[in-house]
């Protein structure tokens, strides 16, 4: 059993992560198609695409994650729409040209995301969101810095794609643990004229979903 197994077996990850509020903002406007959650843990990006109408594979090296993952989507009646791929992200042999939506959430792989780049199908959507280096105390995420972005360092590695959007910052959460972090959210395409998505706060009443 490898630690993360541990530690999901023992219920110290949370069994049901939000996903980032900025997918959740831009995913009206990513189309509907197959999506690959890497290192999906619990499912925090998995069980909110597939809810969202995606076809997902979750992929994670722990069993007992991939577990959890089959659970949830089995309580939300999604199963049928989650694909769990046991696997180990440092050698996965990403398919090329493939989804329409790749997200990574706090799994530091910066070696592999110009694999993760070439697994987008023409104008695939890729999220990806870590902790951040960062001088003031950050008690969430790894203590080491080399599982952390340095700053701009996930905006650079963004570049072969057209950005949609890039942030960095720190979060106060509820526990009273910092955290900072980077989010990148862009698109396989190329041309000096392109579609936009807009700001998730410029949409308009008719465009803002509501939930049932």
């Amino acid at each position: 059993m490898t630690d993360w197994d541990a530690r999901f077996a023992a219920g110290e990850y949370p069994r049901a992560p939000e996903p980032s509020a900025v997918l959740r903002s831009y995913e009206p406007a990513i189309p509907d198609g197959r999506a690959l959650d890497v290192a999906a843990g619990t499912g925090r990006n998995a069980i909110y695409l597939a809810d969202a109408g995606y076809s997902v594979d979750a992929l994670d090296a722990s069993r007992e994650g991939l577990a959890i993952v089959r659970e949830r989507a089995e309580e939300r009646g999604l199963r049928d729409r989650i694909e769990t791929v046991q696997g180990d992200v440092s050698t996965y042999g990403f398919p090329t040209e493939t989804y329409a939506l790749v997200t990574l959430s706090f799994f530091h792989t910066l070696d592999r995301l110009a694999d993760l780049r070439e697994s987008l199908a023409p104008g695939g959507y890729l999220f990806v969101e870590g902790h951040l280096r960062s001088s003031d105390a950050t008690p969430s995420g790894p203590s080491d810095d080399r599982y952390r972005f340095a700053a701009n360092e996930l905006l650079r590695a963004g570049l072969g794609l057209t950005v949609l959007h890039y942030d960095e910052t720190t979060q106060e959460r509820p526990d009273d643990r910092r955290r900072a972090t980077a989010r990148l959210l862009a698109r396989r395409s190329t041309g000096g004229r392109q579609t936009y998505p807009p700001r998730p706060d410029e949409r308009g009443p008719s465009d803002e979903r509501t939930d049932e």
